[in-house]
């Protein structure tokens, strides 16, 4: 498999450097998150490293763990927060493998139990809904610490 090289101007990218706006969740020195911006339900958010990393493929092992423990986090503070009956993790490599964002991350979405996903079709959720789901898991978060 033949990889290209890592974008410094994908979307996620951009985000880090403050230049696209976000609704973060958390952020320590090894990673970010945010809300998906076309969310396939509530409380959807992405984990990505600060370090750049286009997938699992080129990804240095100490920011996959560092992804990893922020994504466990994030995780069990969006299901707290929704009061969800279980979370599905998602992360995929290359266009082949399902992925869009050349920036390593992974899919936080709450599930609950009868209630399908929204077909990712590209439409952006209200700021508002947004910026209400990210204060929910933050103060779990806050709350936890």
């Amino acid at each position: 498999m033949s990889q290209a090289s890592y974008d410094p101007n994908n979307i996620f990218a951009k985000i880090l450097r403050g230049e696209l706006p976000s609704h973060k969740i958390y952020e320590d020195d090894d990673t970010f998150a945010f809300m998906d911006i076309m969310p396939r339900g509530d409380g959807h958010c992405l984990v990505i490293p600060k370090k750049p990393a286009r997938n699992i493929f080129d990804v240095e092992d100490d920011s996959l763990a560092a992804v990893a423990r922020t994504t466990r986090k994030l995780a069990k503070a969006a299901v707290e927060a929704f009061s969800a009956d279980g979370v599905m993790i998602q992360q995929f490599n290359e266009q082949a493998g399902g992925q869009v964002v050349f920036h390593l991350h992974v899919h936080i979405l709450p599930r609950f139990e009868g209630i399908a996903l929204k077909p990712h079709t590209g439409q952006m959720a209200d700021q508002a809904v947004l910026a209400e789901q990210a204060e929910k898991i933050k103060a779990v978060l806050a709350a936890q610490a």
